[in-house]
């Protein structure tokens, strides 16, 4: 029998989504789009790099919001429960420049995500990990003879959940899991936590 790992989407699962936080800060509602309405990633981080650049909002303004978020109510004690029964990694196309006071609240969980460009702190571009980075990481993870049990809430989780032994949706919207019947939907920590330990 194989040894299990789970994989988790970092925004929307563990943490409040930052860019719907930096939009609420900044009053900049075309900073609400994500994942859930833009599937095509650059596409909608190029919509977002433009919008940060006309309105001169910095690489430090979005930081000290994101210092002002705490994760999910339950969120924390859910990852605690699950690190000491088995292996987790936080997937999450997030930015390294972002992460790190969220990291600190979860107990610093490992985390693969990718990194901005940024010049004299202005956002200028970022670099991606890898394309399609969770399911190139479920599959490398199984490589290594792990079977995965995954879970997110967007568009850009399908390939992950595809991909993994396991998938699972946690809180996504209507709109998304009807598109995606094969992928279970579970609404809380404790469903998400039981689903997962009948497939250790």
């Amino acid at each position: 029998m194989k040894p299990s790992i789970v994989t988790l989407d970092l925004e929307g699962v563990l943490v409040p989504e930052i860019w719907i936080a930096v939009a609420e800060r900044t009053g900049l509602a075309a900073l609400r789009r994500t994942t859930r309405e833009e599937p095509d990633y650059d596409k909608l981080m190029r919509y977002r790099l433009e919008i940060l650049d006309r309105e001169g909002i910095t690489l430090s303004k979005i930081q000290d919001v994101i210092r002002g978020l705490a994760p999910l109510p339950g969120a924390a004690e859910f990852l605690a429960t699950l690190r000491a029964e088995t292996q987790v990694i936080i997937l999450s196309d997030t930015f390294e420049q972002f992460a790190a006071p969220l990291m600190r609240q979860l107990g610093w969980p490992t985390l693969l995500c990718h990194q901005l460009t940024v010049e004299q702190d202005r956002i200028t571009g970022y670099r991606l990990r890898q394309p399609d980075q969770k399911r190139e990481a479920v599959k490398a993870l199984q490589g290594l003879r792990y079977a995965v049990i995954a879970a997110g809430d967007s568009f850009n989780d399908t390939t992950m959940l595809a991909q993994a032994d396991h998938g699972f949706f946690f809180r996504a919207p209507d709109a998304i899991s009807t598109q995606f019947p094969q992928f279970p939907t579970v609404r809380e920590y404790a469903d998400l936590l039981r689903s997962i330990r009948q497939r250790l």
